[in-house]
């Protein structure tokens, strides 16, 4: 049992030195059982007193996909090429632990991703202003920004998902995991490089 137990954690931390946030993706359709299995991970991650205070969106619309740009100033170019995405929204009247619960499910999601052979970066939603308006002089540009438009106004990131996703506003809106097939490569984590300076053992001296 314990050679079982050994070899499991093995290859626990051969995922997470594999798994990087991957921005680019190639323009190939993500199975829905792939989809559904990083799901089940995602509902079995731990909550606070079990009260499950999310809510995932599958998001496979391309038209969708690519407006989610406009959420972001920077950090949100990789739904140009995304070929789906999870909305991770959680109910702050369930537990006042809603942002730690949605962080810990996202991981799942982000590891499942991984372990599925597909890449996948986190996208901050909550407490991010959505990218500001621009001169409208393109098409590609009006798209981007027409959605985010509030009375001549850019609106919060957390905003234009839930207006692009039907998200009610008793729900927060935590991030968005971008999904795909990997179009780039990186590096795995070196273990020698860690920083392993951050780790203490019984207390943090001054």
């Amino acid at each position: 049992m314990y050679a079982i137990l050994k070899k499991d954690m093995e290859d626990f931390r051969s995922l997470c030195q594999h798994r990087r946030s991957i921005r680019t993706y190639q323009d190939r359709e993500v199975e829905p059982e792939k989809i559904h299995y990083m799901l089940q991970c995602a509902l079995m991650a731990p909550s606070s007193k079990r009260t499950n205070p999310w809510e995932f969106v599958v998001v496979r619309d391309q038209q969708t996909l690519r407006r989610m740009e406009a959420c972001r100033t920077y950090g949100s170019g990789m739904f140009r090429t995304a070929q789906a995405a999870i909305v991770v929204a959680l109910d702050p009247e369930l537990t006042d632990t809603w942002q730690a619960d949605g962080a810990i499910a996202a991981e799942h999601l982000l590891l499942a991703a991984e372990e599925q052979g597909l890449g996948a970066c986190w996208c901050q939603v909550l407490n991010r202003p959505a990218a500001p308006q621009r001169e409208k002089t393109a098409d590609a540009q009006r798209e981007k920004t027409a959605v985010c438009d509030r009375d001549g106004k850019p609106c919060g990131a957390e905003e234009l998902i839930r207006e692009l996703c039907g998200i009610p506003e008793t729900l927060r809106v935590l991030c968005v995991i971008s999904l795909g097939y990997k179009d780039e490569e990186r590096k795995d984590y070196d273990l020698d490089k860690l920083k392993y300076e951050k780790v203490h053992q019984e207390r943090i001296e001054n």
